[in-house]
């Protein structure tokens, strides 16, 4: 089983109130400023590549209505309505020409934001991102994390199920079993339906006018490979990347050829 490992301490942690919510951002590093979005199994804010990042750049975090210590979801009911609230942060925040890094439905958020305005945004890197519905009514484009096994849904995420950070979850303290399950409380209230996408999505893609990456895992089950070229084909220029033996979170199973992608990409 892997080792969990936690990140540096961020240089600055505050509340952020806005809309009505209230919105943990954390920075740490010095540079030009990468946003990380985190998925919703937020394994981005357990690993360092937040250190990894920081190193050469300024690494913001916001964390999603009832994750950390932000706020309930309130009257927030999609994750449509968190990226106007993330865009009214970065305004709050005077950020500028801001890289902003999304993972599964944390990507997904990026989408929103970057579909509505580009004016703080300079790159758009996109890692298993959802959001988007390109099938038909009886295509299953996104897995159903919450019909499927434990195990099933396990071997969808992970090329090397041994590689998941919550693998040994039967050996969870009260803590940890907890924040798990507000995880999933959460997720549910914004991706139950319509099932992991925004309809309105798919169309709005077409007004990214950024430098995007799209980078997917080779072996993702929760979203297959065809799934991330679709997503790329709707934004103008954006390149796609795969990276091997890696399902639905490459930058856990593979984050040495991760970072060499991204790294590459920021320039």
């Amino acid at each position: 089983m892997p080792q969990k490992t936690t990140p540096s301490k961020p240089s600055s942690i505050e509340i952020i109130k806005t809309l009505g919510a209230r919105i943990e951002v954390t920075r740490q590093g010095k540079g030009r400023p990468v946003l990380v979005l985190h998925s919703e199994d937020a394994y981005e804010t357990g690993s360092d590549l937040i250190d990894t990042l920081a190193k050469k750049r300024e690494v913001i975090q916001f964390k999603m209505p009832g994750y950390g210590k932000s706020g309930p979801p309130g009257d927030l009911r999609s994750i449509d309505d968190i990226s106007y609230l993330y865009l009214d942060i970065l305004d709050q925040m005077d950020l500028k020409k801001v890289t902003i890094l999304g993972f599964s439905v944390g990507g997904w958020l990026a989408a929103e934001m970057a579909s509505k305005s580009c004016e703080r945004i300079q790159k758009l890197i996109l890692t298993g991102a959802l959001g988007v519905k390109f099938g038909g009514p009886y295509v299953r484009d996104i897995e159903d994390i919450y019909y499927n096994t434990k195990e099933k849904v396990q071997a969808l995420k992970f090329h090397d199920t041994a590689k998941d950070p919550d693998a040994d979850m039967l050996n969870y303290n009260e803590r940890q079993s907890m924040a798990v399950a507000r995880r999933r409380e959460i997720i549910a209230k914004f991706c139950w339906e319509p099932y992991f996408h925004n309809p309105s999505l798919k169309a709005r893609l077409a007004r990214i006018s950024v430098p995007t990456l799209v980078v997917w895992g080779a072996n993702d089950g929760m979203t297959r490979p065809k799934y991330g070229r679709a997503y790329a084909k709707q934004i103008s220029g954006a390149r796609y990347t795969e990276i091997p033996r890696a399902g639905h979170y490459p930058h856990v199973e593979q984050p040495g050829a991760f970072k060499r992608k991204i790294e590459k990409f920021l320039g």
